[in-house]
């Protein structure tokens, strides 16, 4: 079993070690968007260790799925043997414990693993495969010491729905299950540079806000390119891979798709973020358990978060787009259209106005993201805390102007960070005009709250902050960079 060949993932390797220890028998799931890595993780780690591997097909019939089966189950035997194609899933699972059972090893060579790759596109309408499945591990696998069965899928929600938080013959059997996310910036540097790309930290979180930490976009970035190459050739061009991935992308993950994408194309044009309430108006959702099942769908599968601002309850909770690459598709590749700008578009776009009203809203969203190590960076990590951005909407009843706050850290030893994000390829500067924006956004959120807690104003920025005045007068702490690495 390869630990080496995966780079980072220390939390998932390590709970795919304790049940290659472990003297039980195993049922993992898998689950994370499409393209995280769920398959390479399973591959690498558990090596020769599997002794049977099917991979799902996306929209193939019943008889395709059993087609794939029997080529499966060949290749597992191997000798150049070819089973007959089974009539049902369950003469399918009952030829699979079959050979399971001729081709049992000694315990000395460790545990066997049967890995079901993209498991809902084998759940085909009317299948049984569900139930074939659940009664494969309950009357077989679940007796088996030497034996782990992984189940992966990309479609998270429905994982969550029918394996994690199953009702029927799979209910309480999971005995692990790994949620695989996008690298972190740290892993995204890791990644890049065994690969050759040596990019600035600086050129890293670009490039991170433009497609996120997906293991398989960053696979488009070269050595000896730049970050801004890197973005034109994989987002602007033809050919590009990120060029028309955004439709596949929530395709491939939900049934009845265009009301996800209306959400997120929603969320795309409201920055400040929105209540469900708001969402369901803008985009005409009706009230009800389909609504709630779209949001949750899309937050299972890291599309949007929701946090609940300070002082707020649940029904009070804000959405935000914290996908990077749908955010980017969404305000600079589906404009063009079918037209590509050629080579230097996104260099050309460096100092436009709508380039920096995007870089700054992408980065306040990586902060988000990355909010574990700017709790590190000030020293509070150990501190128990709740984190959301904040906002204040002026209306008649109250002469109390609005406000934003872009992250507050309410913190359990009597203080808040008021956390203010700002992007730019300098140094930051606070001039008159911010300085005041800065006390106005903390005297609101004062006489709102009503807090008697210690206030902190940190800025959080890319190449820290100039040191004036204003900075002396306001800011309790800045960060830089290096504080989300």
């Amino acid at each position: 079993m390869s630990l080496d060949l995966i780079l980072g993932r220390r939390e998932e390797k390590a709970i795919l070690e304790r049940a290659s220890r472990s003297p039980d028998p195993e049922l993992v799931a898998v689950y994370g968007r499409r393209r995280v890595g769920k398959t390479h993780l399973v591959r690498e780690f558990f090596d020769d260790a599997i002794c049977f591997e099917i991979v799902g097909k996306h929209d193939a019939s019943l008889r395709d799925q059993l087609d794939n089966f029997s080529q499966a189950l060949g290749k597992a035997i191997g000798m150049g043997i070819q089973p007959q194609r089974p009539s049902s899933w369950p003469e399918a699972f009952l030829q699979l414990e079959q050979f399971l059972e001729s081709s049992a090893r000694n315990d000395e060579k460790g545990k066997r693993v049967a890995f079901f790759d993209e498991l809902p596109w084998l759940n085909t309408p009317r299948s049984k495969f569900l139930s074939s499945l659940a009664h494969f591990w309950n009357s077989w696998g679940s007796r088996q010491r030497d034996f782990i069965l992984v189940i992966c899928g990309s479609a998270a929600s429905w994982m969550l729905q029918n394996i994690v938080r199953a009702r029927g013959g799979l209910h309480n059997r999971l005995t692990r299950q790994i949620r695989l996310l996008p690298f972190t910036l740290s892993e995204t540097r890791d990644f890049l540079q065994t690969r050759g790309v040596d990019l600035t930290p600086f050129q890293i979180v670009e490039l991170y806000m433009t497609m996120g930490g997906v293991p398989h976009y960053l696979k488009q970035a070269d050595p000896g390119l730049s970050a801004a190459q890197v973005i034109d050739r994989t987002c602007f061009s033809s050919q590009g891979l990120l060029r028309d991935e955004f439709p596949k992308l929530y395709a491939s993950l939900f049934e009845n798709d265009e009301q996800h994408q209306k959400i997120v194309k929603t969320l795309a044009k409201k920055r400040q973020g929105l209540t469900r309430n708001e969402i369901l108006e803008l985009v005409g959702l009706q009230s009800g358990g389909s609504a709630s099942q779209r949001l949750a769908e899309l937050e299972e599968s890291g599309f949007i978060q929701s946090h609940i601002p300070f002082g707020k309850k649940a029904n009070d909770a804000l959405y935000r787009l914290s996908d990077e690459y749908s955010l980017f598709y969404l305000d600079w590749i589906s404009p063009l259209g079918k037209r590509s700008p050629g080579d230097g578009y996104w260099l050309s776009k460096r100092n436009t106005p709508r380039r920096r009203a995007w870089s700054g809203y992408a980065f306040e969203s990586l902060c988000l993201k990355h909010v574990r190590n700017l709790k590190t960076a000030l020293g509070i990590s150990g501190v128990e805390t709740t984190e959301a951005p904040w906002r204040h909407e002026s209306s008649e009843k109250s002469e109390i102007p609005g406000a934003q706050i872009d992250l507050l850290i309410d913190r359990g030893d009597d203080s808040i960070n008021l956390c203010e994000m700002k992007f730019s390829e300098t140094e930051f500067t606070i001039d008159k005009r911010y300085g005041e924006e800065l006390r106005r956004k903390m005297n609101v959120f004062k006489e709102v709250t009503d807090t008697r807690k210690n206030i902190f104003l940190t800025l959080v920025t890319t190449f820290g902050v100039t040191d004036n005045a204003y900075a002396k007068e306001l800011v309790a702490n800045s960060l830089t960079l290096e504080a989300l690495f």
